[in-house]
């Protein structure tokens, strides 16, 4: 997760398509450059530890765009393919 928001921080959208489950991932991502996330909050998770295959992760992601402040919250399910963490959606909960 820490690593996903680093690469929208840098505009990195070849690492954030590497790093999405083949199932999932779009053919193109484009990111705004005037948004600029600026901090993370990891606001709860479950699994995802050394044996596992799955787990979720809670978090609070802050932005600014054209100067206004801004966060999204997502529950986002990550999974592991051939032996990779990576991202396969968000969950319809939101964060908790």
């Amino acid at each position: 997760m820490r690593s996903r928001f680093s690469a929208f921080a840098v505009g990195d959208p070849d690492y954030l398509l590497r790093s999405w489950h083949s199932s999932t991932r779009p053919a193109r991502l484009r990111l705004d450059p005037a948004q600029r996330w600026i901090r993370l909050e990891i606001v709860a998770r479950t699994g995802g530890g050394l044996l596992d295959s799955a787990g979720t992760v809670a978090f609070r992601a802050h932005y600014r765009d054209a100067g206004r402040p801004g966060t999204v919250d997502e529950h986002s399910r990550f999974v592991r393919e051939d032996g990779t963490w990576v991202y396969l959606d968000a969950l319809p909960d939101g964060p908790g």
